[in-house]
């Protein structure tokens, strides 16, 4: 069914409010029979009449007696003109006539009846009396002519006929109201059974264009032509198919599935009109999508990540490097670093070169001209005053530094103990014990004193520290290859003090919590010295696939590792025209060298090629523009493992990919599934939820120590840790991705379960407890971490926290601010409001209040967790109000209440995560042509309760990852 022809809506009274014309009876009695024809426009776009109706027993009589306009005077319109008369489009004609106008009445009321006040039995809602005063008309309903007629209005174009006379919709400036002045409309009984015959009831399905009628209905007086209220004119699309503007529907789509739309206050559809329109309006979407379908264009060239390039060093080289010190973060874009990846400045390739050159030195194991030196800090808040996991029970604070060593040989290991801005070191009272480990064996035990007093001095004499720890220093033997070189005090017994509160348990701040007992600054490691060889390393293991036995073999040797690697790093079959330059600087090297020193040079120049650093999906040759084609069984491994490793290919994916076999659906599942069970699948947690949850911003962020004293390194860590083994839990156990919204368990140590208030909890391991029904923790919206990146430093933020929720959970962020509205300060407002009621100081502002009337009611529901994730009652001795709302109309109170909200449209949620999973495979941003994947995923998904496995397969076997564009 096509939608009516659009209207020009409340601009003047001359104008129409709707161009569509209806006819009907003059008089109507029981048993008359009224017919529906199209317009004859919308005869060409193939619209049927509706059957005929019969006038109900229940009408007795017709006429018009229409008021919903303050008449002053005899026949006075209100807006309508002045004088007798003076209504246009009122009386016996189409035109100017004298006698029935539009707002008629006797007096100043509302409505029809005498004297200065409303009409004699005037209805409710200000329509027209029970009985009229001029034309005797009875009815046997409490409705209004006035509002039957809007609703006819919005009604699909037709015409009643029967003899009668035309009349047009008009519009009361005075009231903002629709109203009709028609001097042939049918009586009450009769114009509802009309408007029931045509709408279905609230629990009946709609006609498949019931998003139409929905849009018409409640839509267009805002998003039209002349006002374009949010850049919207949807009259002006309407008229067409949806295939023609599908960006414009698809924005549509998402405000309405999120009843963002029309705004709370406006006049709104039932819940079942809500998701008949939904049904309607993605089925047309979908359906002009599959005969058009567009499977997006990822770029040509993407480099690897700072994270990728780890990765993929890791499973090229069997070597755990450490490359934020080589190369600089990268830039975020539609949430993730992936995209915005396809330049290589000179300084950046600078970074590439030296980085290769370093990692193939130690990969290989060559012997560097002096001893290197790395030196590893602690994060100066991380408190050392308990057990710290990963070091040996019985011990307190330290560090495990995870280390390769380069080769074979003695290494001189040194340690720096904290000191204060006097430099003494911190908490250094009496005699302690600090101990060396090296793959958990002890190598050596130091004891640190504290300096003796010189006789002769005052007691407030502190003698100098400089020397306290310049004997924690030893060359120890270690082999090549990677260990764990631990740094710990020996525990000493210590007792709780029994106090009414619970004691601080960060120690890290001199002046407001100093350290209780001394802790390590830095550990540096040198060497090596006396190098003895490379030894047997996993990387070596790795890269010498063979070994010459001789120097004539050499070049073969060279030739057979050399491939391997590069077959690995490019991730497809390399060529000889790909092996002579690498096998060109080999024979360079060698030729000044060693074998090992001509293979170390080979990697280098593998690890800085173009085809190791960038992936590279090119258009197939003498394809035409604008053509959809499946992209490669190599260049869909190369998609598969960077979605779910972040990293190059293995070999057995690599094979099948090889062979051709890959895009077979039984192979890719199968692919898929031994993938996400592998551990380097981990990266979904590491680098996936880590930038979707923004978890990465915790290390940045430090709450004011003055309002949050007990915070420290140690709880950061702990946050952190808790969501990603949360988060990796729903991932290995393919569990709903709806958990991550409603688990009732969590992963703590001692430490968080005390910032958390749960009892019982001991030890630096973190564990996992199933919660009470009561708890106040278990989902992600209960984690600190989400908590606290949402947060300012000094207080709670609702803004932030609902921004995060609209972004992240319901896929419907808000517009970003205008450039001139300034910020929220609170030195503008009482010092003494709460946030809540600051924030409705800021709303005050209309500009403002666009935005924030839909973020700040869903931060304010979660105002019961402070700015580091405390539950609280109460803030500055005022009781917290945690009622909220979402931008659908729906209220509720706490964080139990907008779980249920968001829980009770699941698709909103599961739809956003499969976005965010697709815009992270794609490396692009999700743009709305993606839309109907996103839906056949999401769908797809739901018989199996929208499992984590199901989305990720769904997103592999989608369009937009197997697929492309060509440019």
């Amino acid at each position: 069914m096509v939608p009516p022809t659009p209207y020009v809506p409340w601009t003047s009274t001359e104008s129409p409010c709707f161009r569509v014309v209806h006819v009907v009876p003059e008089y109507c009695v029981a048993g008359d029979v009224v017919t529906f024809e199209p317009l004859a426009e919308n005869v060409n776009n193939g619209q049927a009449p509706l059957n005929p109706l019969t006038v109900p027993e229940t009408v007795t009589g017709f006429g018009t007696g229409l008021g919903d306009g303050a008449g002053e005077g005899d026949g006075e319109g209100a807006g309508d003109g002045e004088g007798d008369g003076d209504g246009e489009g009122d009386g016996d004609g189409d035109g100017e006539g004298d006698g029935d106008g539009v707002g008629e009445g006797d007096g100043d009321g509302e409505g029809e009846g005498d004297g200065d006040g409303p009409g004699d039995g005037e209805d409710a809602d200000g329509g027209i009396a029970s009985t009229s005063k001029r034309h005797g008309i009875s009815r046997a309903d409490g409705t209004t002519p006035r509002r039957m007629c809007v609703e006819w209005c919005h009604l699909t174009g037709m015409i009643a006929t029967k003899e009668g006379r035309v009349r047009r919709c008009m519009f009361n400036s005075w009231r903002r109201s629709i109203f009709c002045g028609l001097s042939g409309l049918l009586a009450a009984g009769g114009f509802t059974f009309a408007l029931q015959a045509q709408q279905p009831s609230a629990g009946a399905p709609l006609p498949s264009a019931a998003h139409r009628d929905v849009i018409n209905r409640y839509c267009l007086s805002c998003h039209n032509d002349r006002l374009k209220r949010g850049g919207l004119a949807l009259d002006t699309v309407a008229v067409h198919e949806v295939g023609e503007n599908p960006d414009v529907w698809e924005k549509v789509l998402r405000k309405v599935r999120a009843r963002q739309m029309p705004p709370v206050g406006m006049p709104r559809p039932d819940e079942a009109t809500y998701e008949a329109a939904i049904v309607s309006l993605e089925t047309s979407l979908d359906r002009a999508a599959a005969v058009n379908p567009n499977p997006g264009r990822t770029n040509t060239l993407r480099r690897l990540t700072r994270t990728e390039y780890q990765n993929a060093v890791r499973d090229l080289l069997a070597l755990e490097i450490d490359v934020t010190s080589l190369l600089p973060a990268d830039e975020s874009s539609y949430g993730f670093d992936n995209v915005t990846v396809g330049d290589l400045s000179p300084t950046l390739l600078d970074r590439y070169i030296s980085a290769a050159e370093k990692i193939s030195r130690v990969a290989v194991g060559r012997r560097s001209r002096s001893p290197d030196g790395d030196t590893i800090r602690i994060q100066p808040d991380l408190t050392q005053e308990e057990h710290l996991e990963g070091l040996p029970i019985g011990t307190r604070g330290g560090a495990v530094v995870r280390y390769t060593f380069p080769l074979d040989g003695d290494y001189e290991i040194q340690i720096r103990l904290t000191r204060d801005r006097n430099e003494h070191v911190e908490g250094l009272n009496e005699p302690h014990d600090l101990e060396l480990l090296l793959d958990r064996e002890r190598v050596q035990l130091f004891t640190v004193k504290p300096p003796q007093r010189e006789a002769g001095f005052s007691e407030d004499y502190q003698p100098n520290h400089d020397n306290i720890d310049q004997h924690l220093k030893i060359r120890v033997p270690v082999s090549a290859g990677p260990h764990a070189l631990g740094v710990a005090f020996l525990k000493n017994p210590s007792a709780l003090l029994e106090t009414a509160r619970q004691p601080y348990q960060a120690h890290f701040n001199s002046y407001r919590h100093p350290r209780i007992q001394p802790a390590i600054y830095s550990i540096s490691i040198i060497g090596p010295y006396a190098a003895k060889g490379p030894g047997e390393t996993p990387s070596r293991k790795r890269i010498f696939v063979s070994r010459p036995a001789n120097p004539g073999e050499e070049e073969g040797a060279a030739k057979r590792i050399v491939s391997a690697l590069m077959r690995r790093a490019y991730r497809r079959p390399v060529t000889s025209t790909d092996l002579q330059g690498p096998l060109d600087l080999y024979r360079h090297a060698r030729a000044e060298d060693d074998f090992d020193a001509g293979i170390e040079m080979a990697l280098s120049a593998v690890l800085v090629s173009p085809d190791f650093l960038f992936r590279v999906e090119e258009d197939p040759a003498g394809i035409a523009s604008n053509t959809i084609y499946r992209i490669s069984d190599l260049e869909l491994a190369s998609r598969l493992s960077f979605f779910l490793w972040s990293s190059i290919p293995d070999d057995e994916l690599l094979d099948v990919a090889v062979a051709r076999k890959l895009h077979e659906p039984a192979v890719l599942d199968r692919q898929v599934r031994r993938m996400l069970a592998d551990s380097r699948s981990r990266a979904l947690v590491d680098n996936f939820a880590s930038q979707w949850l923004r978890l990465r911003n915790l290390a940045s962020i430090t709450p004011d120590m003055r309002l949050f004293p007990d915070f420290d390194d140690n709880l950061r860590q702990a946050f952190r840790q808790e969501t990603e083994l949360f988060f990796e839990s729903i991932l290995r156990e393919d569990r709903s991705a709806l958990d991550l919204l409603r688990a009732n368990y969590t992963f703590v140590n001692e430490r968080l379960a005390k910032h958390y208030g749960i009892p019982h909890v001991y030890g630096s391991r973190f564990r996992r407890i199933t919660l009470s029904e009561d708890s106040m923790r278990g989902g992600l919206l209960r984690h600190a971490s989400i908590l606290m990146v949402t947060s300012y430093a000094t207080r709670t933020s609702p803004v932030l926290r609902g921004k995060w929720i609209l972004d992240n959970v319901l896929g419907v962020p808000p517009p970003p601010p205008l450039p001139d509205v300034p910020a929220l300060k609170d030195n503008t407002v009482d010092g003494n409001l709460s946030v809540r009621k600051r924030l409705a100081e800021h709303r005050s502002n209309p500009t403002c209040a666009a935005c924030h009337n839909l973020m700040d009611p869903v931060g304010l529901s979660l105002e019961k967790f402070d700015a580091i994730g405390r539950r609280r009652t109460a803030e500055g001795g005022i009781l917290i109000d945690a009622s909220g709302g979402l931008p659908d109309g729906s209220h509720f109170a706490d964080v139990d209440g907008l779980e249920r909200a968001l829980l009770s449209r699941p698709e909103m949620f599961v739809g956003t995560f499969a976005e965010k999973l697709l815009t992270y495979a794609l490396g692009r941003g999700v743009e709305s042509y993606d839309a109907p994947a996103i839906r056949t995923i999401v769908r797809a998904a739901r018989p199996q309760d929208f499992r984590v496995s199901s989305l990720i397969l769904g997103i592999v076997k989608s369009a937009p990852f197997e697929m492309r564009t060509s440019r």
